[in-house]
């Protein structure tokens, strides 16, 4: 069973910047790719960013070139940075381990002036 805690929401305004954490229990991180998420409310769940276990990285077109997914392998570790914040980032942020069960419990992150 995996378990995946995510982090780091918070208020912040316009602009501004944040980082999500995800920790991830197990020695199975390593193998897996890993998934960023939001759902805003009223809106359909939206993938935001993917790592690989080779680094190598995809973002949706909104956040390309604002949002930077990284993976710490040592502490089973996966982070969204999240620079030039907009009104419109504002939702729920989940990780997630693509095409399986495993989802994190959520982290709001709110943009507002």
């Amino acid at each position: 069973q995996v378990q995946l805690v995510e982090s780091g929401g918070g208020l912040v305004q316009p602009g501004g910047s944040l980082r999500l954490s995800c920790a991830a229990s197990g020695s199975i991180f390593r193998l897996y790719a890993m998934s960023w998420y939001r759902q805003a409310p009223g809106k359909q769940r939206e993938l935001v960013a993917t790592i690989g276990t080779t680094r190598i990285t995809s973002y949706a077109d909104s956040v390309k070139g604002r949002f930077t997914i990284s993976r710490d392998t040592s502490k089973n570790t996966v982070y969204l940075e999240m620079n030039s914040l907009k009104p419109e980032d504002t939702a729920v942020y989940f990780c997630n381990i693509p095409n399986s069960p495993y989802w994190g419990q959520g982290t709001q992150v709110t943009v507002s002036s």
